[in-house]
């Protein structure tokens, strides 16, 4: 927005503007740390519902998928209801939503008031955003846009340190009620404050088909993914129907989208070379990311017995590195091959995961930490390069559909790894634990152990968990080393893109990156 185009929105100045800032970014915030706040808390959710900790999973997963598939109709509904009413309503589904998610039941009911969560959760953060840069005059864009993306970043260090305490002092439930009191006064502050900036609303064709086409073939692939490992995978005929409804739904809606006059994703993008790769790039590594950061506080609190609290102080220890690297990393971008920066990134987070392949079960909070700690810092080295190269490869017309693909895709991704991440865990836990069970000689432990003073179903107590134990540990040494593959092999594939023109980012990446911390 130039200074030509700015018109200044009813009395939205001074105090009046600042508090219109502040409610965009708070609701902003709410939503990152809802993202973030419930990755810690799983083992409390999976032991308090009496399902498996691969079930729990999909409490993440949900609310990925569901924001994947409303990220790229936000313009369109913003369109049609206008930014500040559609703003408003999806906060009030949220916070409802919230409420429902808090007082669930049973898995079921919580996956499905998760979904809720986010489709409503979905337009939330590019409409802030948006009504941030409508409400400031031009010259002042820049420092909205910085306390916008503070919270971004801020969320995702707070969010797992909330998480554990609230899961550990009060009860899980209470990490979706903490919305409550923010959905609404966010709720009634913007309906106040923000009315004088309503957009205009016309009806706008909505691609029906491209809409129903994506939301069966995803819905499909993720069921596949997150019930595969109940039903053991192909030798159900319920997984091997979602899987060809996957592939044909999937199929079908390329070929409709390649068509359609007006698409809900416009997948003719990829016909940019620099735009594909980067955007494949940026998929599998945000996959094999977001794989990570839903492992580990599993990881170290059923094996390490880590309480809530402590996983999310471990987990958090990321943010920090993010929040001080991302600006420095913003400006290396316009001076430097950002090939170059991605690359080095992803290749440091190959590293960072190659050293979790060796955690053993009596790892202390710093030999855990650490990899964590440098993750921090690899990650703008990959993120902000990467969504450079993607949006610096079309054209400015099509910069908006780009931005929106690359999230879909960015969002699909992470779900999707986490799914296959924590399957891989659970299954090859089984192997590990098979192989260990034939290997040991459990007579000869328990007598020792007998000897040693413990009782006969004692011993078995315990050479069981001890087993189970070294089964996950290793379980997870190998997932990790999976995923430190798939790390070279994005860090790989960024260099078939050409090499990009060297300009500063601006703002069109600022949401794109700032939502990875999530």
């Amino acid at each position: 927005m130039n200074n030509s185009n700015y018109v200044p929105f009813g009395d939205l100045k001074g105090g009046r503007l600042i508090l219109a800032a502040f409610v965009l970014a708070l609701a902003n915030f709410m939503v990152v740390l809802d993202m973030t706040i419930a990755n810690v808390s799983v083992p409390h959710i999976t032991g308090s519902l009496a399902v498996s900790s691969s079930q729990g999973t999909w409490v993440i997963t949900s609310y990925a998928v569901a924001e994947a598939i409303c990220v790229p109709l936000t313009g369109w509904l913003a369109g049609r209801f206008g930014a500040v009413r559609l703003f408003v309503i999806s906060l009030i589904g949220f916070t409802a939503f919230s409420i429902l998610c808090g007082l669930s039941t049973s898995l079921e009911m919580l996956v499905f008031c998760r979904i809720g969560q986010g489709l409503f959760g979905g337009p939330i953060m590019p409409l802030s955003q948006t009504l941030l840069m409508r409400i400031f005059p031009p010259e002042k864009q820049s420092q909205a846009m910085g306390m916008w993306a503070m919270t971004t970043v801020v969320g995702p260090i707070l969010g797992p340190i909330l998480g554990g305490t609230i899961s550990d002092n009060l009860s899980w439930h209470w990490i979706f009620f903490i919305n409550i009191p923010v959905g609404i006064f966010c709720a009634i502050a913007a309906l106040r404050l923000l009315k004088p900036a309503e957009t205009l609303i016309s009806k706008i064709r909505i691609d029906t088909i491209g809409l129903f086409l994506l939301i069966l073939w995803i819905g499909a692939l993720q069921l596949m993914l997150d019930l595969g490992h109940e039903n053991d995978w192909f030798n159900s005929t319920f997984i091997c129907v979602l899987a060809v409804i996957t592939v044909v739904g999937l199929v079908l809606f390329i070929i409709w989208e390649m068509t359609e006059q007006h698409p809900v994703v416009n997948i003719q993008i990829f016909r940019y070379r620099g735009f594909t790769f980067s955007v494949l790039s940026l998929a599998f590594a945000f996959g094999a990311f977001f794989s990570s950061i839903v492992l580990i506080p599993q990881w170290v609190q059923i094996n390490l017995g880590y309480t809530a609290t402590w996983a999310g102080y471990l987990t958090a220890t990321m943010g920090f590195g993010s929040l001080l690297m991302s600006p420095i990393v913003a400006k290396m971008a316009t001076k430097y091959d950002q090939r170059i920066l991605a690359s080095f990134g992803l290749s440091l987070l190959a590293v960072v995961t190659l050293m979790r392949a060796f955690w053993t079960t009596d790892a202390d909070f710093m030999a855990l930490a650490w990899p964590q700690i440098l993750q921090g810092f690899a990650v703008p080295f990959f993120f902000i390069p990467l969504s450079n190269m993607a949006l610096a490869s079309v054209q400015p017309h099509e910069m908006a559909s780009a931005a929106g693909l690359m999230n879909f895709l960015r969002t699909m991704a992470g779900a999707i790894g986490a799914s296959i991440a924590v399957t891989l865990w659970d299954d090859h836990a089984k192997v590990a634990r098979s192989e260990m069970v034939s290997n040991l000689h459990v007579d000869e432990v328990q007598n020792t152990l007998t000897q040693a003073g413990v009782s006969s179903q004692g011993a078995l107590g315990y050479i069981s968990s001890l087993v189970d134990k070294e089964a996950l540990t290793l379980s997870a040494n190998h997932v990790f080393l999976i995923l430190a593959m798939v790390f070279v092999f994005a860090a790989l594939i960024v260099w078939l893109a050409p090499r990009p023109k060297l300009r500063t980012g601006g703002g069109s990446h600022v949401h794109s990156c700032s939502s990875l911390m999530t």
